[in-house]
């Protein structure tokens, strides 16, 4: 049991960051600002914010090329401002994705991240499923999906979560198999499910890579419950 709760706190903590707002106060701005909800929490907008929409999309039409590219580079700027704790910021940015391409799954993706970061996996998987009835073949969103199964696993102790995981994460790895991050999850839900063949076979392959995601202490730990 102590490995397991050293290894999820581990298995979480690659993506941590200092946030700037609480849930709580979150979800209060929520009620008066529609772009901290996910696609504009699809209410109306008052005839400024529509203009300033169409401003948006022209010039990052023209700046990108096509609305897509333009979303595209949208999505990324979002995630940029998430990894430093603008939360806000970030989700303005990913709504912006979606109003130029409401069929791009990496904007339902960067949604889910948002609600990754507070610690709400339902709204989190809620957001993540959107993006795969988009594109089923996403491994980003596959992954955080299979991760959030992990949690549920460690937290709810059923075994369920745990094969749904490793569903999750096979899949995304026969998509990319050179996303460390998949890599490293991977092998720490095959750890979990005490095969260890498995788990050293995605962490060799994750050094191989340069093992980056890799947190501190798991070597130590797959060592100590995987022999070799």
């Amino acid at each position: 049991m102590k490995y397991i709760i050293t290894i999820f706190i581990a298995f979480f903590s690659v993506a941590s960051f200092a946030q700037q707002i609480t849930y709580a106060q979150w979800k209060k701005d929520a009620e008066t600002e529609i772009n901290l909800i996910p696609e504009y929490g699809n209410l109306p907008k008052p005839k400024e914010m529509i203009a300033e929409d169409q401003k948006l999309i022209d010039l990052a039409i023209k700046t990108d090329g096509t609305s897509h590219k333009a979303s595209e580079h949208l999505v990324s700027l979002g995630f940029d401002y998430l990894y430093r704790g603008d939360l806000k910021t970030a989700m303005k940015r990913f709504n912006q994705a979606w109003l130029l391409d409401n069929k791009n799954e990496n904007a339902y993706w960067g949604f889910g991240a948002i609600y990754f970061s507070f610690n709400d996996y339902d709204e989190a998987l809620k957001q993540f499923e959107k993006g795969l009835l988009i594109n089923p073949n996403s491994s980003n969103i596959l992954t955080d999906e299979a991760t959030i199964n992990t949690g549920y696993f460690v937290s709810k102790h059923d075994a369920n979560y745990l094969d749904k995981a490793i569903e999750l994460f096979n899949k995304s790895y026969k998509i990319d198999p050179l996303n460390q991050n998949t890599l490293f999850k991977l092998s720490v839900a095959y750890f979990y499910k005490s095969d260890c063949a498995n788990a050293w076979k995605y962490y060799d392959e994750c050094m191989k890579l340069g093992g980056k995601s890799i947190s501190p202490g798991y070597a130590e730990a797959l060592k100590k419950q995987c022999n070799r």
